[in-house]
């Protein structure tokens, strides 16, 4: 019987220095880590391009960062900071949120935010989320008062700077509900964009509406009992067609990032007559070590926190010895770790794969 793997499995030691907590000027200067077959080649994200084949296919997230982050008081003076989460009824103005304050809300509770610009009131609980309601439309409100919610570990409030940066180069205007980036995402500027077209790489969109979860530590020591948040996920029928005509022609599936191997993971679970096909909806996916992927051939992806999900979803791709050493070399060359840092190409381990 095989060992359970335990979450401290996945710790390593990162000097805090490393944690990069401002973007580079431009965001294609990201250096890049490509792990092949155990080895490990120091590059610069410029050189994604001539890694890539003519006929392969890219796919990228498309959601939107909402500035989802307010700060206010309660009726009773003490200081609240909210983060929406997700917003369920548009019209009634009703959002599930994460609410740090000294006192926990009480139902009717009146919370004004924003300097006054904005107010809520506590609704209920949905599991460790408050229900609030606001007095008007949320988006808008979010759009104008709210900040982006950069994470924790930059230890700063959002500034301009991350209004643009915090923000890929090809979100969607109308797909507006993340409250955190795909990450692997924000390196990829239009000049990169259109040097893998130039190519004859293809590209195409997935959305996962990235959820405050991504950061949430896991709290058992077994991963076999971590329950994994939900996250919106939607492969559109026409990235399925050709992903299955990628997979047909011979081509690779190249996903930028864990929000992307998530939904083409989620909707391969889901496909017909073994083909992908249009999938929407809630996915809470768990994906560790030893996990057989159907779709992706390879990840990009950034730097992830120790003992994250993340960083559990990466090692089941290319291999929990291979990460391992990939992250101490990372850190030996002093890489830049997390949202804002650099990246890593990883070719998966083809024992794990499956057409």
């Amino acid at each position: 019987m095989n060992k359970p793997l335990l979450t401290a499995d996945f710790d390593y030691h990162l000097p805090n220095e490393l944690i990069a907590r401002h973007p580079l000027r431009v965001r294609s200067d990201s250096r890049l880590l490509h792990v092949k077959a155990g080895h490990l080649t120091d590059l610069a994200f410029g050189d994604l391009p001539s890694l890539l084949n003519s006929g392969d296919l890219l796919v990228l997230n498309d959601t939107k960062v909402m500035k989802a982050r307010l700060f206010g008081i309660k009726d009773t003076g003490g200081a609240v900071e909210v983060l929406v989460e997700r917003i369920i009824d548009h019209e009634k103005h009703i959002a599930h949120c994460h609410v740090r304050s000294s006192r926990t809300l009480k139902m009717g509770q009146k919370v004004h935010l924003a300097n006054g610009k904005m107010s809520t009131t506590m609704m209920g609980r949905a599991e460790n989320l408050f229900v609030l309601q606001f007095d008007a439309p949320i988006l808008a409100d979010l759009e104008q008062f709210g900040e982006m919610p950069i994470p924790p570990y930059f230890e700063r409030h959002a500034d301009e700077q991350d209004d643009d940066r915090y923000q890929t180069v090809f979100h969607h205007p109308d797909k507006q509900a993340s409250v955190a980036a795909p990450t692997a995402s924000l390196h990829f500027d239009k000049k990169t964009l259109q040097a893998l077209q130039d190519k004859g790489i293809q590209i195409a969109f997935v959305t996962l509406h990235v959820g405050a979860g991504t950061f949430a530590p896991v709290k058992t020591d077994d991963l076999s009992n971590h329950i994994m948040h939900a996250e919106y996920a939607h492969l559109p029928k026409s990235t399925a067609d050709k992903i299955n005509q990628t997979k047909a022609n011979g081509g690779q599936i190249i996903a930028v990032g864990t929000t992307v191997t998530r939904t083409l993971e989620t909707a391969h679970l889901h496909r017909v007559d073994g083909q992908l096909c249009e999938f929407r909806g809630d996915t809470q996916i768990f994906i560790y070590p030893p996990y057989t992927f159907g779709v992706v051939d390879r990840l990009i992806t950034n730097f992830h926190l120790p003992k994250s999900t993340l960083l559990m979803l990466v090692s089941a791709f290319g291999g929990i010895e291979p990460i391992k050493q990939a992250y101490a070399h990372a850190i030996a060359k002093q890489y830049r770790f997390f949202s804002y840092g650099d990246a890593m190409l990883i070719d998966g381990t083809e024992t794990l794969k499956q057409s």
